[in-house]
């Protein structure tokens, strides 16, 4: 007997799923304003990056769409659509802009769930001479805005809640490893940043945590993160995920009292990532060879590359000291309003191609 075709969801703009949809809908328009609301009070510039860029980003395990540009007698020059904003608002911060927030479409491909789109909504803000703790701040008062302005105490999601009023707790990625693996993470990373992964492996297998024998040490890091830590952060309180050991930080600077990690935590709510913030690198040739090592993963791994932005990296010589933050702004809607996928709160979402 042939098997019967898996049931399809019904389409997005059927009046009675549209119906169920709007009120998060609504939900997402209220958040957004009173988020602008807040950049404006905060002296931000509001900005409009190009989608088009000459590189995608330079991170190893980042997907994006290809496309390409035609000149008037038809020759191709390849272009992407931007997985960030990033490159362009620091060129935007090296031409003299100061604090400037971006809501932007993004797009990243390979990705596909209730947590991901391939096409979703980035809130990014800079802040120059401010110090990535000044992001903390705004993270906090963000979350509360958003609970206020839906009318919510708590967040919710995959059965977990969070206060949004209350201070996050900030953590380091050490003492998270320590705390929800007994495993002793910068044991494994030496003073100049490199890594021992037969060191990290051994105490995967102490945990109990399966490996393989090719598993790269940034595949055990991974590995740990998600099955053991990232499901435990953000119950009861928001969680700030501090200081990343240098390697998984390839936009940050190092951290002043260990250089063995960077400035750059992550924003979590009942076990979802929120946002991504650096205390920004503004070494143009360290940044260079950060790149340089993502893309030769990059090639290994996937077998392709993409473009270094030279421009990007001319800019990044000039550019001040600063501190940037990358909010996925679908998800905290979703978390805010109650949603459990991410498509019911986009008002038109992309079409699912693998239906």
């Amino acid at each position: 007997m042939p098997h019967a075709a898996p049931a399809l969801r019904p389409a997005w703009w059927q009046p009675d799923v549209h119906a169920d949809r709007r009120p998060f809908l609504i939900g997402r328009n209220r958040i957004q304003a009173a988020f602008r609301g807040f950049f404006a009070q905060e002296n931000f510039m509001e900005v409009d990056p190009a989608t088009l860029q000459v590189s995608p980003g330079n991170e190893a395990h980042l997907h994006a769409f290809a496309t390409q540009a035609l000149t008037t007698d038809g020759t191709a020059h390849p272009l992407y659509l931007h997985t960030s904003p990033e490159f362009a608002c620091k060129k935007l911060l090296a031409a003299g802009e100061t604090r400037i927030a971006s809501f932007s479409h993004v797009y990243r491909n390979r990705e596909r769930g209730p947590l991901h789109h391939p096409e979703f909504t980035m809130l990014e803000w800079y802040r120059v001479d401010e110090t990535y703790e000044r992001l903390m701040a705004d993270c906090h008062a963000l979350l509360a805005l958003a609970a206020e302005t839906i009318g919510t105490a708590r967040f919710t999601y995959g059965g977990r809640t969070c206060d949004p009023r209350l201070a996050p707790e900030r953590l380091s990625v050490a003492d998270a490893f320590t705390r929800f693996a007994g495993i002793d993470l910068l044991a494994s990373v030496g003073g100049d940043g490199s890594t021992d992964a037969d060191h990290l492996r051994l105490q995967l297998a102490g945990a109990g945590i399966r490996s393989a024998a090719d598993d790269t040490w940034t595949d055990l890091f991974s590995r740990v993160l998600v099955e053991k830590i990232e499901p435990q952060l953000g119950d009861g309180r928001p969680t700030i995920l501090d200081h990343y050991p240098i390697c998984e930080a390839a936009l940050a600077r190092p951290a002043a009292d260990d250089r063995r990690v960077a400035e750059r935590f992550e924003l979590y709510a009942c076990g979802v990532e929120l946002a991504n913030a650096f205390g920004e690198l503004t070494d143009a040739g360290e940044q260079r060879l950060r790149f340089e090592a993502e893309m030769a993963e990059k090639r290994r791994v996937y077998g392709e590359t993409y473009p270094l932005d030279e421009d990007f990296l001319a800019a990044l010589a000039i550019m001040p000291e600063a501190s940037g933050i990358a909010l996925g702004f679908d998800r905290l809607v979703m978390l805010a309003t109650g949603a459990t996928r991410i498509d019911q709160v986009m008002w038109a979402p992309v079409a699912d191609v693998g239906s």
